[in-house]
């Protein structure tokens, strides 16, 4: 009843499906040692699982990152995302809307366990002539309140990708700061590909550290594509100009950017992975999802060069900046 008075009974739906949904995972969690022992169980899920086990002691003893008991247990869901994240920005700018929470503090999406519940939610916001974007997540951090799973909506990822994800949630239980997305999730980000560098090197296994440096050069060039359609438009916002030649602007500056796409899909030989991102109407709630994950990402590598390559004093000095304010602690980054 507390709940409700200080949230509205919007809000007070949301925690319960969030509730329900946590609770629905754990009920259906099931230790990763029976399905290894059981002879019904696929070969192929096995050796994903077996893996899973592999990375833990690696995030452990050559990352130090806190494995605890995450992933230790596997959850089967029949349906393509565990989460879907409701992201919305007006119409004119990126800053991000954000919704509050008592325990991880304020973040720049909602997310729901039952995509139809996002996809009204985000109807509700485009009503209101906010930019929306809905996204599945594969898999998320509880932050260390249980002990997080192993989800069937990432097990079959390549190995190097299943690798990225261990460490990159792993990391959050290193890192995690109040109403600061884009700390939390570029630290992740950061930690994510260093653990993966560091992996692969010592897997030896050049096919699929190549594929590796491969796919991390693409991902560059897609986010140097997506922030320099963020600056163009940035640039248009800040214009006095009347809102319907804002708004042609707008969707010629997103054409581009689709032109843009193509013809980096031709430099790389037809690679289409990004495909699906493309494929809707774009908007600034869209280009915040890839702001969020990786516009702290290369000064946190570059911290992470001056600490020496060194993980422990790299997250000893990222756990002081999670101490100060948000403004002097984007400053010291900034330096």
């Amino acid at each position: 009843m507390l709940l409700a008075a200080l949230t509205g009974c919007e809000s007070l739906g949301h925690y319960a499906q969030a509730i329900s949904g946590q609770v629905g995972i754990l009920n259906k969690r099931r230790p990763i040692n029976s399905y290894l022992d059981d002879p019904q169980t696929p070969p192929k899920l096995k050796q994903k699982l077996s893996l899973i086990l592999e990375l833990r002691e690696f995030a452990k003893s050559k990352l130090h990152l806190p494995a605890d008991d995450h992933y230790l247990s596997f959850v089967e869901l029949e349906q393509p995302y565990v989460l879907w994240n409701v992201y919305a920005a007006p119409e004119f700018s990126f800053e991000p809307k954000t919704w509050c929470y008592p325990i991880a503090g304020c973040t720049a999406y909602r997310g729901y366990f039952s995509e139809k519940n996002a996809r009204l939610y985000s109807g509700k916001l485009q009503q209101e002539g906010l930019d929306v974007y809905v996204g599945g997540v594969a898999a998320y951090s509880t932050l260390g309140w249980f002990n997080d799973p192993v989800y069937s909506t990432f097990i079959y990822q390549s190995d190097a990708r299943l690798a990225a994800l261990i460490f990159h949630e792993l990391a959050h239980q290193v890192v995690y700061v109040k109403d600061d997305s884009t700390f939390n999730e570029s630290f992740a980000t950061a930690v994510e590909q260093e653990g993966l560098r560091r992996w692969l090197a010592a897997e030896e296994n050049p096919a699929a550290y190549n594929d590796y440096k491969a796919n991390y050069q693409r991902s560059r060039q897609f986010i140097q594509l997506i922030m320099q359609c963020r600056r163009r438009l940035e640039t248009l916002y800040s214009q006095d100009l009347p809102v319907l030649q804002k708004r042609d602007s707008k969707t010629l500056i997103f054409e581009k950017l689709k032109d843009e796409y193509e013809l980096l899909k031709t430099q790389w030989g037809g690679y289409s992975a990004y495909d699906s991102w493309f494929d809707h109407k774009l908007n600034n709630a869209q280009l915040i999802t890839v702001s969020v994950y990786y516009d702290l990402v290369p000064v946190f590598l570059k911290l992470l060069q001056t600490c020496g390559n060194d993980l422990q004093l790299f997250y000893s000095q990222c756990q002081d900046l999670a101490q100060k304010s948000k403004t002097k602690r984007r400053g010291h980054l900034q330096q």
